[in-house]
């Protein structure tokens, strides 16, 4: 019978990862759990495909996995590991781009899915406002996902994007400059949400790879 692993209802990332280290390797998912949805939102923010989104987040937790043992804490855990994500979801979309030989028409592809027209027929709030969001420059929309939807304070946004705490601050103005007003009350309640179903798989598919049981 396999052993269950008792674990308080709230441990920090570094005492887990000790645990983990130590043999406790189901503990794992707990650290997925925890970092499902931001992890998600940040890759729908820069390759705007759900699967690929989820593709990229195997690759960066059994990334992290097998390299916890580097983890030095000279930043925080969720600053490590939105650094992984981030760095596996911009080398996708330099693959992705080497691959299209027309930009141009990639480019209005992707305009033809978001027209209005598109959203108003689906009649849905959360794809209105993954639209708006996903419409915006890259550079913009990924401080904005960071900032506004998952609270990072300024200087773990600049941490993360390695840009300066002013450009932060800046982007972030014009991102929300680019987005219309009636959006912004009700956007971090419906954009890219992660479902329990779609956590459950996550976790399965990378526990799977590493052979965890």
């Amino acid at each position: 019978m396999e052993q269950k692993i008792s674990s308080p209802a709230w441990v920090s990332d570094e005492a887990l990862i000790g645990r983990i280290l130590s043999g406790e390797k189901r503990l794992f998912e707990q650290i997925m759990r925890s970092y499902n949805q931001k992890l998600y939102r940040i890759g729908m923010s820069i390759l705007n495909q759900d699967m690929e989104t989820e593709d990229a987040m195997q690759t960066a937790y059994i990334h992290a996995y097998e390299h916890l043992g580097a983890f030095e804490g000279r930043s925080s855990f969720a600053t490590w590991l939105t650094r992984i994500m981030l760095n596996e979801c911009l080398a996708r979309k330099k693959k992705r781009q080497k691959l299209k030989t027309d930009l141009e028409n990639m480019h209005l592809n992707h305009v033809n899915m978001t027209t209005p027209a598109h959203v108003l027929a689906n009649k849905q709030l959360s794809v209105v406002l993954e639209s708006a969001v996903g419409q915006l420059p890259e550079k913009y929309r990924l401080v904005f996902v960071l900032r506004e939807i998952e609270e990072m304070s300024v200087k773990q946004t600049s941490e993360t994007l390695s840009i300066e705490e002013s450009n932060v601050k800046a982007r972030l103005s014009r991102a929300k400059m680019m987005l219309r007003e009636s959006l912004q009350g009700v956007m971090k309640e419906n954009i890219y949400s992660f479902h329990l179903s779609r956590c459950d798989r996550i976790v399965e598919r990378v526990f799977s790879k590493l052979r965890i049981e």
